[in-house]
């Protein structure tokens, strides 16, 4: 096993033993709440939470994040995550290629994918700050045809390079690298972070350039800072400590950068994504879908089962939400009306609802 292979099966093991959480910050999440509806004129089991996104319907604006790992692992968890978001009808953004792509071995990451789910939304994933490493456009499209992608992600992620031993610290420069690639690569090119979110300058400057996918994969979920600590010596864990909650909480990160996304332009909110709840409160915020990596991984290590009852579960209370605020569909439940945080940690109704469309 090569030290990338072992430090992605690290990463996994962390994450999935609960120890990369950030802690003493939230997402923001809890701090949105809906105004309840006790009579919202509608039957459950007509509410639609279908959406589109690259060409593609969905069920619900759900992703099943980035997730990676060694070879072996990988492919097992890719499988069982490619079958179950097939069977729901969700998207899926895998893991880090770079293994694969420098390797030329698919490591779970091939054709096999695309074969279980023909019809939903598939995303790969590339590292942004491999652009400054040798990649370029020819890795780019080896990323996407490798599993018959829809869209490719660059991630970003220079706190984890820093603390990582070894990582890959030259982010100079790399803007132009981007807008060059989104210009010649055949499909959409996104742009997220992975746990310490976009802020709005960096999505200006990313949109600018011609990216038209944003996950701001804000602080409230997995800490990398954390991650790193975990598998590193008491010199790394001490390096790393203050950093354990660095980031931009995920909802604020939404808030920020949704009046920015306009047609043919997609914001994914992710980042601390616990449950059906918090992705109704992404899209009432701003996002277009909502993605949960950490949240979905013990199931997806578990099997494919294991992973449809979990996400269906997360749809479920996604439309037990949409139902107690009135909402038919993904456009009501983005007016839906919400509770206005007051002194003292009390919470008020919004003034004059009953005089507009419920949008605060």
């Amino acid at each position: 096993m090569t030290e990338i292979s072992r430090r992605k099966s690290d990463h996994l093991r962390i994450v999935t033993e609960g120890r990369g959480r950030q802690h003493s910050l939230a997402s923001g999440f809890d701090k949105v709440r809906f105004l309840h509806d006790a009579l919202p004129e509608i039957d459950l089991d007509q509410i639609d939470c279908s959406t589109r996104f690259l060409g593609r319907d969905m069920s619900a604006p759900l992703l099943v994040s980035a997730m990676t790992g060694g070879p072996d692992e990988a492919e097992r968890i890719n499988l069982h995550i490619a079958e179950a978001c097939g069977h729901l009808g969700i998207a899926l953004s895998v893991g880090s290629q770079r293994i694969a792509v420098e390797s030329g071995a698919a490591g779970g990451l091939g054709r096999q994918l695309r074969d279980l789910a023909p019809h939903i939304p598939i995303l790969g994933n590339i590292g942004a700050v491999q652009l400054n490493y040798g990649f370029g456009l020819d890795e780019a499209r080896r990323a996407v045809e490798m599993i018959g992608a829809d869209a490719l992600f660059l991630h970003l992620n220079p706190l984890q390079e820093a603390i990582q031993e070894g990582g890959d610290r030259n982010f100079s420069a790399l803007l132009p690298r981007i807008e060059k690639l989104a210009s010649a690569l055949p499909v959409p090119l996104g742009v997220k972070e992975v746990g310490a979110g976009l802020s709005v300058h960096a999505a200006r400057r990313l949109l600018d350039a011609g990216v038209s996918i944003l996950d701001v994969a804000g602080a409230g979920g997995t800490s990398w800072a954390r991650v790193e600590a975990e598998r590193g010596p008491n010199r790394l864990q001490t390096l790393a400590a203050p950093f354990h909650d660095w980031g931009i909480p995920t909802a604020d990160a939404i808030r920020g950068i949704a009046p920015l996304i306009g047609a043919g332009r997609t914001l994914i909110g992710s980042g601390g994504v616990r449950h059906g709840l918090d992705v109704a409160r992404a899209l009432r915020l701003g996002a277009d879908l909502a993605g949960q990596a950490a949240g979905a991984l013990p199931a997806a290590r578990a099997g494919s089962e294991a992973l449809v009852a979990h996400l269906s579960d997360v749809i479920a209370q996604l439309r037990i939400a949409m139902f107690c605020t009135g909402s038919r569909d993904l456009a009501a439940l983005r007016r839906a009306p919400l509770l206005q945080a007051g002194p003292g940690g009390q919470w008020s109704q919004p003034a004059g609802l009953e005089q507009d469309d419920g949008a605060v």
